[in-house]
């Protein structure tokens, strides 16, 4: 083919085509426009319809995705590719893509499990897979948390649907347990006097559940006490901490001895 007949066919598909491209690109252009304020839409009114936080990200992802798939797949019709073979081989491609991506369809249907079944939800404090932190999004493939040193972590949602989970949020009361020890010879009913007299100063320790205080165990150095009191779950650290405080400066007034590890050596001496 001479220059004359490549410009002329050059000549002819871009009239061809030119015109389908740049109608295919302004489609693309207002379509992505559309989508954004649909999707802007989409999130006031799940905001007024009062949806779960735990949805709205998911949701929001889910519509998101169909929607720009759809604008592809109109785009791609303009400028003249047949739609019945790409969709074909889109299909063909995908059931390669799932077999290659097996375990990140496994994150979307454990993210749809958890949604669906509600495990946890935003604002809850979970410990899974070995890490512990407030809920604060659930997305499609993975759920977010922040640690109490506000650090990220991201999980994918398919072991939290399958494996073991700790919810700390679920119920509205806590147990807060404590081991104190005392050292032997001091008087054991005066310091279980002690530490419910402290547990009865104690505002956020729930009245309605007797605190328990027991001998749980002869130690080497020392008497221990359980100490079992019931608090509402918010009030969890708070209680545990200062319990541990005014324990220890009580003991000190009332004449408690708060034992630490300690090892007699005996020597003894042979005569040579």
């Amino acid at each position: 083919m001479n220059a004359e007949g490549m410009m002329d066919l050059v000549t002819t598909k871009s009239l061809e085509y030119g015109p389908k491209i740049i109608a295919a690109v302004v489609v693309w252009v207002i379509g992505a426009w559309v989508i954004k304020l649909l999707l802007g839409g989409l999130d006031k009114l799940m905001n007024k319809s009062n949806v779960d936080a735990s949805l709205k990200p998911f949701l929001h992802s889910l519509v998101g995705m169909a929607l720009k798939v759809m604008l592809a797949i109109s785009v791609l019709g303009m400028v003249g590719i047949e739609m019945t073979s790409f969709v074909a081989i889109l299909a063909a491609a995908g059931l390669a893509v799932g077999m290659a991506l097996s375990g990140t369809l496994q994150n979307f249907a454990g993210g749809v499990m958890i949604l669906i079944f509600k495990p946890f939800k935003v604002g809850d404090f979970i410990t899974a897979q070995g890490h512990s932190g407030t809920v604060r999004e659930i997305q499609i493939f993975n759920t977010i948390l922040k640690t109490a040193d506000n650090k990220t972590i991201i999980l994918p949602n398919g072991g939290l649907s399958t494996g073991s989970m700790v919810n700390f949020s679920t119920e509205e009361k806590r147990r807060v347990d404590w081991t104190i020890g005392v050292a032997y010879g001091d008087d054991l009913d005066k310091t279980r006097a002690v530490i419910q007299r402290l547990c009865d100063a104690d505002e956020r320790i729930l009245k309605e559940t007797p605190v328990v205080i027991v001998v749980s165990e002869l130690a080497d150095s020392s008497v221990n006490f359980a100490v079992r009191a019931w608090v509402k779950a918010p009030n969890y650290w708070g209680v545990f901490f200062d319990m541990n405080e005014n324990v220890y400066k009580t003991f000190a007034k009332e004449g408690l001895n708060i034992p630490f590890p300690q090892m007699d050596v005996h020597v003894h001496k042979q005569e040579g």
